[in-house]
């Protein structure tokens, strides 16, 4: 008896060993591929983001010189997202037609371009002609970049993969809050305004990065060689399986990935997190200057939440992939969020309004990466290209939506309590969206 139960103790062992030694080759190549493309996609994105929502810091100088109200303010923030969603789809299928790495840099010199001649604007149409091409050239990059990762880590990864990758949201407000704030010190300088500079400083990064993505950045994993040839293979078996997975469920063309009620009902959930996310970033500094600080001090205190959200929308997506649940990883936080934003409303002092926006920042960030990971988990090949297009393009009607909106009811009454009331309710419906969400079932293998 006991010879036959060291016998089977022994093949279990050995069952073990083979299944890690199985294991090995895609875990390295999953760790090489995340310090080889996460750290220069992060900082990509940072420099997007920071090129996108900068428009709120210009905004504390650039409103007066230019005679802008808070109506005009808010429309030309918002006109942005028309021109980066009419074309957000074909730029995600000329990506995955072309190849990421010729695409995402092209599109990167692109917006680095136009972010610098942002610093031309001299009357409303101007603004709201520069934002549209702004854009026109960005439209692509997130999902583009969405895309890319589904290409090199599989869904059991992704969550964490996307919140470390999202969490260059917030640090390009940590950073560049202050530097931001600095640079629109620099009044009078070259004969230029501070906002002037503003732009021209923080479009360059985009146009040096979008050089460098050429030669950093690898398509697929079978022709990097800074993997094995074990690591090649199973990553990409690893990847292709899964492809083939969705593929059986039926999201892998054009046609059902833009019409699936599923597909369509992310794009609508990912609409309620845009109001909250982009009704902070571009006003939180004009309602932190009502209290009367310079433009250095609002930049530093901006960055206070983001330096939160960022530690913890990795944390939690972390735990999302540990856990494997999404539905609750998304609604908690932004339930969360939602309460902190209606709190924001009714508090007067500078220390209460800041830890509300803090909670409401920690609260639509932490539900990104798990949010990601659900999209990504059911839509292959030409329907992945297609459908997270859609999905971040539905998402950015919001950008144009509750910005304008968010201008209006400041206009209106005169403060920004309506308008935090408007961005607690929109998160607080997406909460109850995302615990009503049923993710396809993809067939088991």
């Amino acid at each position: 008896m006991d010879a036959q139960q060291d016998l089977a103790g022994q093949a279990a062992i050995h069952k073990g060993a083979r299944h890690a030694q199985a294991r090995a080759p895609l875990d390295t190549a999953i760790a090489k591929a995340t310090r080889r493309l996460i750290p220069f996609l992060c900082l990509a994105y940072i420099v997007n983001f920071l090129d996108r929502v900068n428009i709120g810091f210009a905004a504390l100088h650039m409103n007066e010189d230019l005679g802008f109200t808070p109506a005009v303010y808010g429309f030309g923030a918002g006109i942005f997202f028309l021109g980066y969603i009419a074309f957000e789809v074909p730029s995600n299928l000329a990506l995955h037609r072309f190849g990421a790495r010729i695409w995402i840099a092209r599109i990167m010199i692109s917006w680095g371009i136009v972010a610098c001649a942002m610093a031309l604007v001299w009357s409303e149409t101007s603004f709201y002609v520069m934002r549209f091409l702004l854009g026109v050239a960005e439209a692509g990059f997130f999902p583009g970049v969405i895309l890319y990762l589904t290409y090199w880590f599989p869904a059991a990864t992704r969550a964490r993969i996307v919140a470390v990758f999202m969490a260059s949201v917030p640090l390009a407000t940590v950073f560049g809050g202050p530097i931001s704030g600095a640079l629109l010190e620099m009044d009078e300088i070259g004969g230029l305004q501070g906002w002037h500079w503003l732009f021209i400083v923080e479009g360059i990064p985009a146009i040096v990065l979008g050089v460098l993505a050429l030669k950093i950045l690898i398509d697929k994993p079978a022709d990097a060689a800074w993997l094995t040839p074990e690591e090649r293979r199973a990553l990409t078996q690893a990847i292709e399986a899964e492809d083939s997975a969705a593929k059986e469920v039926g999201y892998a063309d054009i046609g059902t990935a833009l019409t699936r009620p599923k597909v369509l009902a992310l794009g609508l959930l990912w609409f309620l997190i845009v109001i909250g996310l982009y009704g902070m970033g571009f006003w939180m500094p004009q309602v932190i200057q009502g209290f009367g600080l310079d433009p250095l001090s609002i930049g530093l205190i901006t960055a206070i939440p983001y330096f939160f959200a960022a530690a913890c929308m990795v944390l939690w997506g972390r735990h999302s992939d540990r856990t494997g649940e999404r539905r609750w990883h998304i609604a908690l936080p932004l339930l969360i969020g939602a309460g902190a934003f209606a709190w924001s409303a009714f508090s007067e002092p500078l220390i209460p309004t800041m830890i509300a926006f803090t909670l409401a920042t920690v609260g639509f960030y932490a539900a990104l990466g798990p949010f990601w990971s659900l999209p990504t988990a059911f839509l292959a090949g030409t329907g992945a290209a297609a459908g997270l297009a859609l999905v971040n393009s539905i998402g950015n009607i919001a950008g144009f939506v509750g910005s304008y909106t968010v201008g209006v009811l400041k206009e209106a009454t005169g403060s920004f309590s309506a308008a935090l009331l408007f961005l607690a309710a929109a998160l607080a419906l997406g909460g109850l969206m995302a615990l009503l969400f049923r993710e396809p079932e993809t067939p088991r293998r």
